[in-house]
């Protein structure tokens, strides 16, 4: 079984930064493609960022393109989500996932972290 805890949320202001991170627990770690999705109130689950199990290929909605980094590193088995520029549509309830399929697609994840809240003011 593999457990994810998500960190790092929290209120800003319009234009400022947050760094999300995920701890992994589980021997398998380095096998599963990992990511974020987010889910404001009243709207479907969304793909944010994903980096697959060996890390060299990253992928984000277009949406966040230019304004989040997804990394990993896998000796701490940690997922990281560096947000910057945030805006007001970024608050959310941000989810790490896993999966050993596809990762930018809900229905394909196996596992979920339990959120974290993202919360941008204007």
């Amino acid at each position: 079984q593999v457990q994810l805890v998500e960190s790092g949320g929290g209120l800003v202001q319009a234009g400022g930064s947050l760094r999300l991170s995920c701890a992994t627990s589980g021997r398998a770690f380095r096998t599963y493609a990992m990511g974020w999705f987010r889910q404001a109130p009243g709207k479907e689950r969304e793909f944010v960022a994903a980096s697959t199990w060996n890390g060299i290929t990253t992928y984000y909605a277009d949406s966040v393109k230019g304004r989040f980094t997804v990394s990993r590193d896998n000796a701490k088995s940690t997922l990281y989500l560096q947000m910057n520029s945030l805006k007001p549509e970024d608050t959310a309830v941000y989810y790490c996932a896993a999966s050993q399929g596809g990762i930018t697609t809900a229905t394909t994840i196996k596992y979920w972290g339990q959120g974290t809240q993202v919360t941008v003011s204007s």
